[in-house]
């Protein structure tokens, strides 16, 4: 049978645990804050108004209306009334191509949902970081923030369509107002 050889422990003076611990609890709370601090800051979108249904893809085409604000309150852009909705053809509000959107824009509305109204903060990183836009009046490293209404979405393709189908309409109506006007003439 083989033997166990005994090794004899020596006391551990008194505190010692406690001061392990507290050592193992200070190791952990400060690789915490490192990673807590080296963590990039993303999108937040907060919720106003719920809204229903799926979620847009990072392809489709949203229409919102919204308003573009700096820290400080200073509003930078907004969303223009445009001669849509077109009935059965075009819903309210602005048509973004998100695919063509700063990148923490795009993010925040792959979050939403059609109907609703939310309040969209876009870290500097995220948005146009240290060169916005020639002319904009967004300084260089700005946090953007937005009030955004969702109002719906549709697939690039389906924006395609439609526009194509708009076209065919106005040049059908053009085509009719040519006939018109020159129906009189003949008949001088």
């Amino acid at each position: 049978m083989a033997e166990v050889t005994r090794v004899p422990l020596q006391p551990i003076e008194k505190g010692s645990l406690t001061k392990l611990w507290l050592g193992v609890i200070v190791a952990i709370l400060i690789g915490a804050g490192i990673a807590w601090a080296a963590m990039p800051k993303g999108v937040s979108v907060d919720t106003l108004v719920e809204g229903t249904g799926p979620n847009p893809g990072p392809e489709d085409v949203v229409f919102v209306k919204y308003v573009g604000k700096l820290a400080d309150g200073t509003e930078f852009d907004k969303s223009q009334d445009i001669p849509l909705p077109i009935e059965g053809i075009f819903p309210a509000g602005n048509p973004l191509p998100l695919d063509q959107m700063v990148e923490g824009f795009r993010t925040g509305a792959m979050q939403m949902q059609k109907g609703g109204k939310y309040e969209l903060f876009i870290p500097a990183e995220l948005g146009y970081g240290a060169t916005p836009p020639e002319g904009a009046p967004i300084p260089p490293n700005s946090d953007l923030y937005f009030d955004v209404e969702l109002v719906d979405f549709m697939t690039r393709e389906d924006f395609q369509r439609r526009i194509n189908m708009l076209q065919q309409m106005m040049q059908q109506e053009s085509g009719a107002m040519q006939q018109g006007q020159q129906a009189p003439q003949q008949g001088q």
